[in-house]
């Protein structure tokens, strides 16, 4: 027990990584997370359409809908 009291207070912890260096980060990856996002959701579109025709119809409507939104919400 003393053995391992003492091993682990010779250790030094570093609380904050050092700038630009965040490893819990993916950097360069927004791409394609964007790219596998769309890919739902087209797979989505084209399961429910498999089903129904109308509810694919307004799924479509309802995610244009939410784009035209957003875009003018972000630009007003």
């Amino acid at each position: 027990m003393n053995l391992f009291i003492q091993e682990t207070s010779a250790k030094t912890v570093q609380e904050t990584p050092p700038p630009g260096q965040d490893p819990l980060v993916a950097r360069g990856l927004q791409k394609e997370q964007y790219v596998g996002m769309v890919g739902l959701a087209i797979a989505l579109i084209a399961a429910v359409g498999f089903f129904s025709r109308r509810v694919e119809y307004a799924i479509v409507f309802a995610f244009a809908l939410s784009a035209i939104l957003i875009a003018f919400f972000l630009f007003v």
